[in-house]
């Protein structure tokens, strides 16, 4: 049996993970810190959607826009352009704090900046991973960037607190903006290979990625039951800190539910790195079923101890997911229409979300709390466990073995030859990423088999 060697060992995955975990780690820092600032400057929640606004409507927007010209350019040259403009923003917001009368409008600009940044930054994130790792060694490699990425916002809301409470709320937002300029500088030490699809216009592209979504009915299946979920975790974040706070003991269940959530979601990520089922979608979107879990005890008032382990239970199946969905997507796409599959990904799933802040809150008037969290219980459960029907979610993933090993001893055995006749440097740099293999998509431009996203896109 060939070993396969460990993502890490590679030299362009290690730059694209220490480069993802790094900003992570400094957006993790954001929101608490972006909260306590816009209400302090202004004593006004309006003020804070406001801003939050500014942010999510233009990556909304563009998102489509954004995969397209993923897969026109090389997605290492978008995302470190995209990052160097969110530096800029996140640091014209940190000294805008610093100063002695923060005003809202550059602020909000700001974030509406690095809002459009993001929306062409999210669809590069699929393809780098396809161009840097070879097809058998995927699975783990996007399950070592989830779990570093939940480890990372694990710890950035403390962060943020120290922050904000001894040096002010706009330092955070300047480590943040430092954190995008250390990944764009390790961006530029990654070579990996583009193959870019054919030009068309934006209209054509635009249909080309929507065709390939439709054409798969494991894929938009699943999207629908990921979109239902996002709505379902915004009604949950909507009406849960007050349910927690009147009738499961105070403030402090609340935040034992978060930090619950968050620990759920790494649980997941690292089982995600050992757990290989043979039908992964299928497994997957049945873990994504258990948020029904929490829903139900919040809607019944259940003992704080039962609805904080309810909720963790329901966020490892989050976190168990992404890595999971995210290699299917990079094993079942042609890599030239990675970005764009993504960015239709995302808008799907984030548009779910202001869905459920918006109609939360009204039903719980209308109604109180029980009825909408039952219904919404009810929905998620039969959204994502009802992919079971699907034919291609129960398929999907079933011949993968057999492929992955054939990819494997390719690999060894391509390994073995590169190092009896080594390449001379200048040569090896232009060809693709350096993964410690000769590795990147064949020539005809088919993704590499292996077994096996999302964030779902589930972007927690």
């Amino acid at each position: 049996m060939t070993l396969l060697q460990h993502p890490l060992r590679s030299r362009g995955f290690r730059l694209l993970f220490l480069g993802r975990t790094i900003s992570t780690l400094g957006d993790a820092v954001v929101p608490a810190a972006l909260a306590i600032a816009v209400t302090r400057a202004t004593g006004s929640s309006g003020a804070l959607a406001l801003v939050l606004g500014c942010a999510m409507v233009p990556r909304l927007l563009l998102l489509p826009l954004g995969g397209v010209v993923g897969d026109r350019l090389d997605p290492r040259l978008v995302a470190l352009v995209t990052d160097l403009v969110r530096a800029a923003a996140q640091v014209a917001v940190g000294l805008e704090l610093l100063g002695d009368q923060p005003r809202l409008v550059p602020i909000a600009a700001a974030e509406a900046v690095g809002g459009i940044a993001s929306a062409f930054a999210i669809p590069t994130a699929t393809p780098l991973v396809a161009a840097t790792v070879t097809g058998p060694q995927r699975m783990r490699a996007n399950a070592l960037l989830a779990s570093a990425s939940n480890a990372a916002r694990l710890g950035g809301p403390a962060l943020a607190g120290v922050l904000v409470w001894t040096a002010g709320p706009g330092w955070a937002f300047l480590l943040d903006g430092a954190s995008f300029l250390v990944s764009a500088a390790l961006l530029t030490r990654l070579r990996i290979r583009h193959t870019p699809g054919e030009r068309r216009s934006l209209r054509t592209d635009l249909l080309r990625g929507w065709s390939e979504v439709r054409s798969r009915d494991w894929y938009w299946t699943s999207l629908v039951g990921h979109g239902v979920w996002n709505g379902a975790a915004a009604v949950l974040l909507t009406l849960g800190p007050l349910i927690a706070t009147r009738h499961l003991g105070g403030d402090g269940v609340w935040i034992a539910m978060t930090q619950a959530g968050a620990c759920g979601v790494l649980a997941g990520s690292l089982l995600a790195g050992r757990y290989r089922p043979r039908r992964p979608v299928l497994v997957a979107n049945l873990g994504l079923a258990l948020y029904a879990l929490p829903l139900a005890a919040l809607a019944v008032a259940a003992p704080a101890p039962v609805t904080v382990s309810a909720y963790a239970v329901a966020m490892t199946g989050l976190g168990f997911l992404n890595p999971v969905w995210q290699t299917t997507v990079q094993q079942e796409f042609p890599p030239q229409v990675l970005a764009r599959v993504t960015s239709y990904d995302w808008l799907l799933s984030l548009a779910a979300a202001p869905l459920g802040y918006t109609l939360a809150p009204l039903a719980a008037d209308a109604w109180g709390s029980t009825g909408p969290l039952l219904v919404t219980a009810a929905l998620v459960a039969l959204a994502c466990a009802g992919t079971a029907a699907v034919p291609g979610v129960r398929r999907i993933g079933r011949t993968a073995g057999a492929g992955e090993a054939a990819e494997a001893e390719k690999t060894a055995e391509a390994g073995k030859a590169a190092e009896a006749a080594p390449q001379p440097e200048a040569e090896t740099a232009g060809r693709a990423v350096r993964t410690g293999t000769p590795g990147g998509h064949r020539a005809d431009g088919e993704a590499p088999i292996d077994a096996g996203p999302r964030n779902p896109t589930i972007r927690s």
